[in-house]
C-alpha cells in the first residue's frame, strides 16, 4: 500500500517513510440528500465579519410583529425572526383545507423539483457494477487522447505563450492579450502551461516528447522581465513544474537509458526563479507579500502598498523551497519557507485552532477572519500534512491535528463545509461553498479519515450530477452561487485518492462520469474551454495551465493501473499542482529539527491513527449510508423531537425532521437577502404525531420571536441631539452595538460635540485632527481596517466614543437587521463605540452641515433613552396641568 493511505493515519513516528497499513476495502458511500430549501441565509452572510470592509458585519435577526388572519377555510398565525417567517395554518374543515395543503404542497414540489429528481434518479443513474478492465483501458487511452487534443493544440497555436486561448485558439500573453486583471498575475511570459505539463508526458510514457519539451524551456524560458507575478502560482506551477521534470530527467537517465546530454539545466532555472521569489519573503512576519516583480523585486512602485495574503498563499511553498534547497544545497529557500510556516502558525486563534483567510505580512493582523478548507486556505491544510511526510518534521503533523480537529468540529456539517468565524467559530460567516474545499475528500484520506472523505466526495458528486459540472460556488440546498467552472481538477483529484485508498468501483464510475462530461460539454476544436455559466454551457477562452498538469493526468492514473506507469508513484508526494517530488529528498540532508516544544504541543496532537479495517464502516453506520444511495431519505427517529432553539437551517437532518413535521419553506422577496416563510400544515405531516409536533414546532418560533424582539429591543442603540427648533426636544437615531468596548446601560451615557475623523477611514496610525477629537464623539467610515482598530485609534486620540457609519449606500436600519461590530478578543476598548446605517447617519450629517455651532450628540441605549422622553413628557404635563389649575386650588 502506497505512503498515501500509510503514512497519514500514523501516530508519530521517526522519519517520514515509516509506515501503518490501511487494508482496502470498499467505502459505504453517502449520498446526503439534503432536502432542498430556498435560500438561507445563514448567520452573518453578507455581514459577518470583524473586517470594516464592505461585505463584514455581525447580524442579528430583526423582530417584526406577529400576526393571525383568519378566513372561512383556515386560520394563518404569521410570524418572523430576522428573514425567517413562519405561518401555521388551521384547517376549518378537512375537505376545504384539502385543497389548501395541495397548494402548499405544489409551492414545496417546485423548490424542490430538482434536488429530488436527481436524488431519486440515482438508483439508475449510480452504476454501482464493477468496471472491467477492458473498459478501463479504455477510459485510460481516451483520456490519454484528451492530454494530446489539449496539449497539441496548445503547442501548435499558443507556445510559447503561459497559456492557450482555446476559443479564439492562440496563445495569452502578458501585456499583449487584453488584461483580466488580477488573474493575468498567475502569466509571467515563461512559457507557463509547458513547464507545467512536462512530468504528465513522463507518466504517460511519451519520452520522446518529454525530451523535446525539455529542451525547448532550457531554449526559450527565462525570467527577468519587468512583470509582476503571483508567488503562489509562480511556485506551484513554475518552481515545483521545473522541479518535477528535472527529477524525472535524471530518473529517465538511470532507468531508461535516455536523455543523457541532460545537465541539470532545469535545476538551475529553478533556483534562479527561487531566487527571483525570494525578495517577497522580505518582511518583519517573514510571511511573503502575495505579489513580486520578476526583475525589480519589491521595488516596483506598484508594489509599495502590497500588505495582504491568502493564508493558502503565503502556506503553500514548503514543499518546492525545501526540494530546492535540498536538491541545490542552498538551505535559504528551505529556510525562509520554514519560516513563513512557523509565523503562520502563530497567528492561529488559540481558542479554536482555527485560521483566516486574509492577513497583513506586516502586523501579522487578520483580515478576513473567515475560516473554512476552500479558498484561500484550502493548500495551507495540505502542505502541513504533504511536510510531515516528505520532510519527516512531526510539528508539522502536529499542527495538521490541531487544525483538523478544529475544522472537524467547527466547519464540518455533515458532508457539508461551511465557513466560520475563527475568532467566534459557533458563528457561519458563509451561506455557500466553493468548489475548491474539494480537495478535502482527498486529503481526509491521506490523513487516514476515510468516512467523512467519502461523505463529502459523494455531496459533491450530487452537485455534479445536479449542475453537470460543480459550479464555482454552491449553496447549503445545491443552488448556484458562482456559475463559473474552469474545469478545475479538486473533485478528480479526491476520486483518484478514495480509489486508490478503497478499491471501490464506484470511483471509476465517478471518473467516467467526469470524463464523458469534459469531452462533451467542455470539449471544442483547439482544446479544452472552461464553461462561464454551468447554467447555459457558455464557453470561456480559457484553458488554464492545470488542466493539463492535474485534471487529465489525474483522470490518466485513476483508470491506470500501477504496472502502466513508468514509475512508481507511490515513492512520490503530489504537490498540490500535481507535481511528483519524491520521498527520498529527506535523506539529501534535513534543515527542520525535531519538534517538542511542550507549550506548544503535547503528545494527544500526535495520535491520531487509523481505525481498525474491520471496524471503519460497522453496521450502524452502514445501514443509512445503503439507504442515502439508494435515494430514501433516513427520518430522524420520534425519540427525541426537534425544538425550534436547536433548530439549523444548514442542518440537513433537520430540515428533514421539520418537512416531516408539515412544516415547508418558501422563498420570500429577492433570494440574495435570504428571507424564507415556514408553513405549516397537518396534511403535509408524514404522520399524526408528527403534525402535532410541527405544531408545537411552530408555537416554539413563535415565543422565539416575542423573546428576539425584547432582546433586539435591549440591545439597540441611539444617538440622539436637540431639535432646531425646539432645544428641550431630541430625536434619536438607531445604532447598532459592538461586542467590544463599555455596555453602555441603564441611565448611563456619553454626550459631546459631533466631528468626522481625518481621514474619515481613521485607519493609519494617527488622525489629522486628533488634537481637534480630544473629549468628542468622533464619527469614522466603515472600511480598509477592522472596527476594533478605528476604535483603537479614536481611544489612542483621546475622543469620547466613536461612531462607525457604513459605506454602503442606501442601508438604513428600518430595512435591514441590526448588526453588532465583532473585536478580536482583546478587551482593550475602553470608549463607546455604536455602528449607524447610511440612512440614518445621512440624517445626522445633513444636520451638522445645517448647524452653525458644532452639533452635541448623547450616545445611550434606545431603551433608556425612551424612557427618558417618556419622563420629560410626564414632568411636562404636571407642570401644564398644575399651571391650568384655578388658584384658589393652589
Amino acid at each position: 500500500m502506497s505512503w498515501l493511505f500509510q503514512l497519514g493515519c500514523r501516530a508519530k513516528s521517526s522519519g517520514p517513510r515509516a509506515q501503518s497499513g490501511v487494508n482496502k476495502e470498499a467505502a459505504q458511500r453517502n449520498i446526503e440528500t439534503l432536502v432542498s430549501t430556498p435560500h438561507v441565509q445563514s448567520e452573518g452572510q453578507r455581514h459577518n465579519d470583524s473586517s470594516g470592509k464592505s461585505g463584514g458585519r455581525d447580524r442579528k435577526t430583526k423582530p417584526s410583529a406577529v400576526t393571525s388572519t383568519t378566513s372561512s377555510n383556515t386560520t394563518t398565525t404569521t410570524a418572523s425572526i430576522g428573514n425567517l417567517q413562519i405561518a401555521t395554518i388551521m384547517p376549518a374543515t378537512i375537505s376545504e383545507s384539502f385543497i389548501h395543503g395541495q397548494r402548499l404542497m405544489l409551492i414545496f414540489l417546485v423548490a424542490l423539483c430538482i434536488v429530488v429528481a436527481c436524488v431519486l434518479s440515482t438508483e439508475t443513474t449510480m452504476p454501482t457494477q464493477n468496471m472491467s478492465n477492458k473498459e478501463r483501458a479504455e477510459l485510460r487511452e481516451e483520456a490519454r487522447d484528451m492530454f494530446y487534443h489539449a496539449y497539441n493544440a496548445y503547442m501548435q497555436n499558443a507556445y510559447p505563450a503561459d497559456e492557450l486561448m482555446p476559443l479564439s485558439c492562440k496563445g495569452r500573453y502578458r501585456g499583449v492579450t487584453p488584461s483580466r486583471g488580477d488573474m493575468d498575475d498567475i502569466l509571467g511570459n515563461f512559457s507557463m502551461t509547458l513547464v507545467d505539463t512536462l512530468d504528465t508526458l513522463v507518466l504517460l510514457g511519451d519520452f520522446t516528447e518529454f525530451e523535446h519539451a525539455v529542451k525547448l524551456v532550457i531554449r526559450d524560458v527565462q525570467f527577468d522581465s519587468d512583470i509582476i507575478v503571483s508567488v503562489f502560482e509562480t511556485n506551484i506551477r513554475m518552481v515545483g513544474g521545473l522541479l518535477s521534470a528535472h527529477i524525472l530527467a535524471e530518473y529517465l537517465q538511470k532507468h531508461a537509458d535516455t536523455m543523457h546530454w541532460y545537465k541539470g539545466e532545469l535545476l538551475e532555472l529553478s533556483r534562479e526563479l527561487g531566487y527571483r521569489l525570494l525578495p517577497a519573503f522580505n518582511t518583519s512576519t517573514g510571511i511573503p507579500h502575495a505579489r513580486v516583480n520578476l526583475r525589480l523585486g519589491m521595488k516596483d512602485p506598484m508594489l509599495k502598498k502590497s500588505r495582504e495574503t491568502c493564508t493558502a498563499c503565503a502556506g503553500t511553498i514548503l514543499l518546492e523551497f525545501a526540494a530546492l534547497s535540498r536538491l541545490t544545497g542552498d538551505p535559504i529557500f528551505e529556510v525562509r519557507a520554514h519560516a513563513a510556516m512557523d509565523a503562520l502558525w502563530k497567528l492561529r486563534h488559540r481558542g479554536s485552532d482555527l485560521m483566516g483567510t486574509v492577513l497583513n505580512v506586516h502586523s501579522g493582523d487578520w483580515v478576513r477572519r473567515d475560516s473554512g478548507v476552500g479558498a484561500g486556505i484550502d493548500s495551507y491544510y495540505e502542505y502541513l500534512f504533504k511536510s510531515y511526510v516528505l520532510l519527516g518534521d512531526d510539528k508539522y503533523l502536529a499542527r495538521f491535528n490541531r487544525h483538523y480537529n478544529a475544522v472537524m468540529k467547527y466547519v464540518s456539517e455533515g458532508p457539508m463545509l461551511l465557513d466560520v468565524l475563527m475568532h467566534r467559530p459557533h458563528a457561519k460567516s458563509k451561506n455557500f461553498m466553493d468548489s475548491l474545499l474539494a480537495f478535502w475528500p482527498g486529503l481526509q484520506v491521506l490523513s487516514g479519515d476515510l468516512k467523512p472523505a467519502v461523505q463529502t466526495h459523494e455531496m459533491l458528486y450530487q452537485v455534479m450530477q445536479m449542475h453537470t459540472f460543480i459550479p464555482e460556488a454552491f449553496t447549503v440546498d445545491f443552488q448556484i452561487h458562482w456559475g463559473q467552472h474552469p474545469l478545475r481538477p479538486e473533485f478528480i483529484e479526491s476520486t483518484y485518492f478514495l480509489y486508490r485508498a478503497t478499491g471501490d468501483h464506484h470511483y471509476l464510475q465517478v471518473g467516467k462520469k467526469a470524463l464523458k462530461t469534459l469531452q462533451k460539454y467542455a470539449k471544442v476544436s483547439c482544446g479544452y474551454a472552461a464553461v462561464n455559466d454551468v447554467r447555459t454551457g457558455k464557453h470561456e477562452d480559457r484553458m488554464d495551465s492545470f488542466v493539463l498538469s492535474e485534471t487529465i493526468k489525474y483522470l490518466f492514473l485513476l483508470f491506470s493501473d500501477p504496472q502502466d506507469l513508468i514509475i512508481n508513484v507511490d515513492e512520490f508526494v503530489f504537490t498540490t499542482e500535481a507535481h511528483l517530488l519524491p520521498l527520498s529528498i529527506a535523506q539529501l540532508g534535513n534543515a527542520t529539527f525535531s519538534f517538542r516544544q511542550t507549550d506548544e504541543h503535547n503528545v494527544l496532537d500526535f495520535m491520531r491513527t487509523c481505525p481498525s479495517s474491520n471496524k471503519l464502516f460497522p453496521e450502524k453506520v452502514r445501514k443509512p449510508l445503503r439507504n442515502f444511495i439508494t435515494g430514501s431519505c433516513p427520518r430522524t427517529t420520534a425519540g427525541k423531537r426537534l425544538s425550534a432553539l436547536d433548530f439549523q437551517a444548514s442542518n440537513a437532518d433537520h430540515l428533514r425532521a421539520v418537512y416531516d413535521m408539515g412544516i415547508t419553506m418558501v422563498s420570500v422577496g429577492d433570494r440574495s437577502q435570504g428571507k424564507v416563510r415556514l408553513f405549516h400544515s397537518f396534511y403535509n405531516a408524514k404522520s399524526h404525531e408528527e403534525g402535532e409536533m410541527g405544531l408545537q414546532f411552530m408555537q416554539e418560533m413563535l415565543e422565539l420571536t416575542k423573546m428576539q424582539s425584547i432582546n433586539q429591543l435591549a440591545q439597540l442603540q441611539a444617538v440622539a441631539y436637540a431639535t432646531d427648533e425646539k432645544p428641550q426636544d431630541w430625536i434619536a437615531l438607531m445604532a447598532g452595538p459592538s461586542h467590544f468596548g463599555p455596555e453602555l446601560t441603564g441611565d448611563q451615557f456619553v454626550q459631546g460635540e459631533l466631528i468626522l475623523a481625518k481621514p474619515l477611514r481613521a485607519c493609519d496610525e494617527t488622525l489629522e485632527n486628533a488634537e481637534e477629537a480630544k473629549g468628542k464623539v468622533l464619527v469614522a467610515e466603515r472600511g480598509d481596517c477592522t472596527f476594533v482598530s478605528k476604535a483603537r485609534l479614536a481611544q489612542k486620540v483621546g475622543a469620547a466614543a466613536l461612531i462607525v457609519c457604513d459605506n454602503v449606500p442606501g442601508s438604513s436600519g428600518e430595512t435591514q437587521p441590526m448588526f453588532a461590530m465583532s473585536g478580536d478578543g482583546k478587551d482593550d476598548v475602553l470608549i463607546p463605540v455604536v455602528f449607524m446605517y447610511s440612512m440614518e447617519f445621512g440624517k445626522l450629517s445633513a444636520v451638522m452641515q445645517r448647524r452653525k455651532q458644532p452639533l452635541r450628540v448623547r450616545v445611550m441605549q434606545m431603551v433608556e433613552f425612551k424612557r427618558w422622553q417618556l419622563a420629560k413628557e410626564q414632568r411636562l404635563n404636571q407642570t401644564a396641568s398644575v399651571a391650568q389649575k384655578p388658584e384658589k386650588e393652589l
